[in-house]
């Protein structure tokens, strides 16, 4: 599966209580166990007016077709090419 960053415009992000933000998560949740295996939710970043979300899928359309089922705003997806770190400074990086 390739790696996507997702980028959701969501007005004031930050300021979503715990509560909103599990709500938010088991929608997703619920879309993805719909979907099936081609596709799998990593992590999420919230800031202020934006989620960026990492996800593996086998391909854009999932990505879509997810945001779509969840209600979610998919302003930009961009498929990962390569992941460095700090270990990348030893010779360590990831293809995507």
């Amino acid at each position: 599966m390739k790696t996507y960053v997702i980028e959701r415009e969501i007005p004031n992000a930050g300021s979503l209580t715990d509560e909103q933000l599990q709500a938010i998560s088991k929608k997703s949740n619920d879309v993805l166990k719909t979907l099936g295996p081609k596709i799998q939710w990593v992590e999420s970043y919230v800031t202020g007016n934006k989620i960026y979300c990492v996800y593996k899928a086998e391909n854009e359309e999932l990505i879509k077709e997810h945001a779509e089922k969840g209600g979610f705003p998919a302003n930009k997806i961009t498929q990962v090419s390569s992941i460095i770190s700090p270990a990348t400074a030893d010779g360590v990086i990831q293809k995507q």
